[in-house]
């Protein structure tokens, strides 16, 4: 049971509804206007898990995030996706016409750019936190400043949605890693999924041939992303991640990769939940 959980965003945030959905509304929620924030009050034990996102089905991956958790040495303990609904709000009995500028994050506007084209009246500026500028709306009182959030912020901060689900791809889901300082005891029967990071030599053939040996152990690779190796330029660092219908199949696999690779790291082993 967890009691306490970092957040990037504040209430109303769509990290903040990643809580409620995944630990419940009992859960306290420590608001962090940073990913790097979010995970120093994890390390200084201030709370007991972090919420972060990691990749959208239209933006990509959140490159940062996977550095932080690999140089913090976080351990994933479960993932969230949630459906990402994009919607105009502002202080109530105004029209979009009144609108003179949106406030939002830049994924944000950037999902939801076919339908700012259809209001060139409006001018876009870049933010912090989808849900911090619907706060400042309401706190500060702010007329003809529009926000772009989730309903749960409309209603934590009493604004009048002007239009509903403004992103420009309608189905929009962001995959969300719960983490955790320390690897938890687990269940095997229970895994079976697994993030995982390493590193290979630089020659031909030895990427293609680490997938063939998951394949061949009957691992189904979900998830590639490579970043570079900052101290060795054009050397490169792989993570990935991995489904499997047995554990056994999986440890096989875990056990060739630590002689194949070098650097290998277990990020996370957990529940699959996109089946």
């Amino acid at each position: 049971m967890v009691n306490s959980v970092a957040i990037q965003g504040v209430k109303g945030s769509f990290h903040h509804i990643v809580s409620k959905n995944y630990f419940g509304n009992h859960v306290l929620v420590d608001e962090c206007l940073s990913f790097d924030a979010t995970v120093s009050k994890l390390l200084n034990k201030e709370t007991e898990a972090a919420i972060m996102a990691i990749e959208n089905s239209i933006a990509g991956s959140i490159i940062p995030n996977y550095a932080l958790i690999d140089t913090n040495n976080l351990q994933i303990v479960g993932e969230h996706y949630l459906d990402i609904q994009h919607h105009l709000m502002a202080l109530p009995n105004q029209s979009i016409a009144d609108i003179k500028e949106v406030h939002s994050h830049p994924m944000a506007l950037l999902q939801c750019k076919a339908f700012f084209k259809r209001h060139p009246h409006i001018k876009l500026v870049e933010d912090i936190d989808t849900a911090d500028v619907a706060r400042r709306i309401k706190v500060d009182n702010i007329k003809n400043i529009a926000a772009i959030a989730s309903h749960l912020a409309s209603e934590i901060f009493e604004l009048e949605v002007l239009a509903e689900s403004i992103q420009t791809i309608k189905h929009n889901e962001t995959r969300f890693v719960i983490v955790k300082r320390e690897k938890p005891e687990i269940n095997t029967t229970e895994i079976d999924k697994a993030s995982i990071k390493f590193e290979l030599d630089h020659k031909r053939g030895s990427l293609a041939a680490m997938l063939n040996m998951m394949s061949d152990c009957k691992l189904n690779l979900t998830k590639i992303q490579s970043l570079p190796i900052i101290e060795t330029p054009w050397k490169y660092s792989f993570f990935i991640d991995v489904t499997f219908d047995d554990y056994k199949d999986y440890e096989k696999a875990k056990a060739i990769m630590k002689i194949m690779a070098t650097d290998f790291k277990i990020l996370g082993e957990y529940k699959n939940t996109k089946k």
